[in-house]
């Protein structure tokens, strides 16, 4: 199952990662307050009734392979994610045309239709593979892929500069085989965020997410699918309608009452609370939230006629 080159690239990832992030030993952190600008532990209950340090760890809302804009609040006792809370910072939107409003990059095609304007099906699957790659780069890096990541990128690249099915295809091909064949990364994110189909239902996610019904490495492979599925699509001339399936973007749909990337963020929380800090920033990455989405809601009836 795994030829040279998956053999090389499992061996190329984690190279100097440590999957703890660095977060070891507490001693003398009994009080809270600051050294050296970092904030110290106080005491609480964990989960077991043990009395054991609580150190309040931001996340975001600028790292490397982080959603733009996204503050992950965390309270941790030893090792273990608590508590979570979710905040967002608005990143102002570069010019558009008045008539246009606002729009996330990821989900533009499916809200220019919505506006009225013709967009044609190879479009939005350009955008809709691209935008997965996009995904997918950021969650192999999370997981130490650097190699990976960087091909997935440049795949990206290739598509969002008008690339066609002929070029397309072949480059996402050997990214589908090579990742869904590699044992380290399942190793890596099985059983990571489970997120079942009824729960995500529930919270109202519509993606990716809510068909792979499962955890991380089942939402990669979601991706991956989509990937090959709207890589063959780019170079479609019927015009995008959004009834049905066409109405869903790479978060989900977009004629919901609310962004996709809002139900993500409202399941986010519980995926990460009892899971081990070094676990996080691969949860994260397998949802891969959008906090543009939430920059803006389209006024009442703009998506519905």
């Amino acid at each position: 199952m795994h030829g040279g080159d998956e053999a090389h690239g499992d061996h190329d990832m984690h190279g100097g990662h440590d999957p703890h992030g660095g977060h070891h030993g507490h001693a003398g952190h009994d009080m809270g307050g600051l050294v050296d600008g970092l904030p110290m532990a106080d005491r609480a209950d964990d989960r077991d009734g043990l009395r054991l340090d609580r150190l309040h760890v931001p996340l975001g809302p600028a790292l490397a392979d982080w959603p733009a804009g996204l503050i992950l609040r965390m309270a941790l006792q030893g090792d273990v994610v608590q508590e979570v809370t979710v905040e967002t910072v608005a990143v102002p939107p570069s010019p558009r045309p008045p008539s246009w409003g606002f729009r996330a990059f990821w989900d533009e095609p499916w809200l220019r239709t919505a506006a009225g304007e013709r967009v044609s099906k190879g479009d939005a699957a350009r955008r809709l593979c691209a935008a997965h790659l996009d995904s997918l780069g950021r969650f192999f890096a999370v997981a130490g892929w650097a190699d990976m990541a960087a091909r997935t990128r440049y795949v990206r690249d290739r598509a969002l500069a008008g690339a066609d099915a002929a070029e397309l295809t072949p480059l996402v091909r050997p990214l589908i085989r090579r990742a869904g064949r590699s044992w380290t990364l399942r190793r890596l994110t099985t059983g990571l965020g489970v997120l079942r189909t009824g729960q995500a239902r529930h919270a109202g996610v519509t993606g990716p997410a809510l068909v792979a019904d499962g955890d991380a490495h089942s939402r990669m492979l979601m991706w991956l699918d989509a990937v090959g599925r709207s890589a063959a699509a780019c170079d479609e001339t019927e015009t995008l309608d959004l009834d049905g399936a066409e109405a869903i973007g790479p978060r989900g749909r977009v004629d919901g009452p609310v962004p996709p990337s809002q139900a993500l963020l409202d399941v986010l929380p519980g995926l990460l609370e009892g899971t081990e800090f070094a676990c996080a920033r691969i949860i994260v990455a397998s949802l891969d939230p959008d906090p543009d989405e939430l920059a803006h809601v389209p006024a009442a009836g703009m998506l519905h006629g």
